[in-house]
């Protein structure tokens, strides 16, 4: 009886490996990886972010500086310290167009080696918004002369980003 059972256990055929369903994955695994790695590296911008060791008291110099004053409820165009103009929210967001053209006009004032401008922003503002602004002071945004992203005319492609001054409190007196 030993015998017969060692005898059956010598005639089985050693087992195939199935790997139908691993290839199957595979199939749709690696094209999906590949396609996805082309469209991340074409969303990246670069962007000049602050240093933590550096000083918050900005260089003296006579050069006008550009920034974008970023809030929940309202966006400031500030040339060198000076607001030029407020844009306050509304339900279909900040008026971008308004944005742009008024960054046009400052981009004309402002010499040609100046090409920063920075975006600054309080902490719950939407990273759709964050985008749209940066968008609207990097480029001339399209109209209905411009056909192509290519001919569109850059303003500030140099974008750094940062922290939102607090709101300047009112005092009665």
């Amino acid at each position: 009886m030993i015998t017969s059972r060692l005898h059956r256990m010598r005639r089985r055929d050693p087992a195939e490996m199935n790997i139908t369903a691993f290839m199957n994955l595979m199939v749709i695994l690696v094209p999906f990886l590949l396609i996805t790695a082309v469209f991340s590296r074409l969303a990246v911008l670069q962007l000049a972010l602050p240093a933590p060791d550096t000083d918050a008291v900005p260089p003296e110099n006579d050069t006008p500086r550009l920034s974008v004053i970023v809030r929940t409820d309202q966006l400031q165009v500030v040339v060198s310290g000076s607001v030029l103009q407020s844009f306050e929210l509304t339900e279909s967001g900040f008026d971008l167009q308004a944005v742009n053209s008024l960054v046009v006009k400052v981009r004309e004032r402002i010499p040609a080696e100046v090409t920063s401008v920075t975006v600054l922003l309080e902490p719950d503002v939407d990273y759709d918004q964050l985008i749209q602004v940066m968008d609207a002071v990097r480029m001339k945004l399209p109209d209905e002369n411009t056909v192509s992203v290519s001919e569109r005319t850059p303003l500030f492609p140099d974008v750094a980003i940062g922290d939102a001054p607090p709101r300047a409190t009112e005092s009665n007196g």
